[in-house]
């Protein structure tokens, strides 16, 4: 079900609803703007939303300007700060905003660094919101220390052959960093002991680069994989060196972006580049697809679930999705048909 859109002021590649639940009605958009000609620039952009379904409200609450933008990520629930925002960019720079306002009205940058001389393509905080992963597009990977609003690499390594699409947190073992690649490679380091070592890396199974990496918050055994090619995979992680594929399901189009129901297990939501959106139950040996999104004319980019209060009175409230897609600069927000609450 529709329940608003609106289109942005450049490429549309990312959405992440706020996860802290003063700020749940908050949704951030990001935007990566190639300008080409004898002096090529990246722009970019951060729109902050107000998303009420239920009262049909949807309005645009502040924007910043910045550089292109790949990834962002809101520090996860439980960390001191409150709600911060970090942004990964073309220009190389980590940046963290803080949602400040009542009603999370407004951004404020309180830190940056730059800390690559290639690009930041992907970011992921640990549960702590202590440190930040960073990919980089040279393959490289980087652990950066976020404390009193100061950041500082304290890991960096080369991981990888080519770009790096996702990086990832282990959740429920947080000195466990997974990164995927364009090289087709799954891999799993080991951050203990001041370095990082190689706790796995498949390279067999993705028969193209694998572009997204989302832990399960309902099972600490489970992780998805989204690959090039057109692929979701579910792993069993709990023999570390040596995960397991246990499930695969073809949604077409290139899985570029997988995020986890924030109160039903096994039900994600997958951003599938050329074949649109799709929601998926995943369990076992079986994959079903719930749902199928197609109301999008470009590449299906940035996709998310708003958080609602997990009370038996509230289910479904927070069924609510955002999606955007890159070339037409959509940004749309809308309901499932189907009862995934099952």
């Amino acid at each position: 079900m529709e329940v608003a859109h609106c289109y942005l002021d450049g490429n549309a590649d990312a959405v992440e609803f706020c996860p802290h639940e003063q700020y749940g009605h908050v949704l951030a958009a990001a935007t990566y703007t190639l300008q080409e000609g004898e002096r090529p620039s990246r722009s970019g952009s951060i729109s902050l939303f107000d998303v009420d379904a239920d009262a049909g409200r949807f309005e645009l609450l502040h924007r910043v300007e910045t550089a292109g933008i790949f990834d962002i990520k809101w520090s996860p629930l439980g960390n001191a700060g409150g709600a911060m925002l970090a942004q990964a960019d073309a220009d190389g720079w980590l940046r963290i905003h803080s949602l400040i306002g009542e009603k999370g009205q407004c951004l404020r940058e309180i830190t940056g660094e730059k800390i690559t001389s290639s690009m930041c393509l992907c970011l992921d905080w640990n549960p702590m919101a202590d440190s930040i992963a960073v990919g980089f597009s040279d393959g490289s990977v980087s652990v950066v220390s976020f404390s009193e609003s100061q950041l500082e690499v304290i890991q960096e390594w080369k991981a990888h052959e080519f770009e790096i699409w996702a990086t990832s947190f282990d959740t429920h073992q947080t000195q466990l960093v997974y990164t995927g690649s364009d090289d087709c490679k799954f891999s799993c380091w080991d951050l203990r002991d001041g370095h990082s070592n190689l706790a796995f890396q498949n390279s067999k199974v993705h028969k193209a680069g694998v572009c997204c990496i989302a832990k399960s918050p309902h099972d600490p055994n489970v992780l998805v994989t989204g690959s090039y090619d057109e692929y979701l995979r579910l792993w069993d992680v709990r023999s570390v060196a040596k995960p397991v594929e246990k499930l695969s399901v073809c949604l077409g189009g290139g899985v570029w972006r997988l995020k986890h129901h924030p109160s039903v297990p096994g039900v994600v939501l997958a951003a599938c580049m050329h074949n649109g959106f799709a929601i998926v139950k995943i369990g076992g040996e079986n994959g079903q697809l719930l749902e199928t999104y197609a109301k999008h004319n470009s590449l299906a980019y940035g996709a998310d679930w708003q958080r609602g209060k997990l009370t038996q009175e509230v289910k479904g409230k927070n069924n609510v999705v955002a999606t955007c897609s890159f070339y037409d600069r959509l940004l749309r927000i809308w309901i499932p048909e189907n009862n995934i609450d099952v």
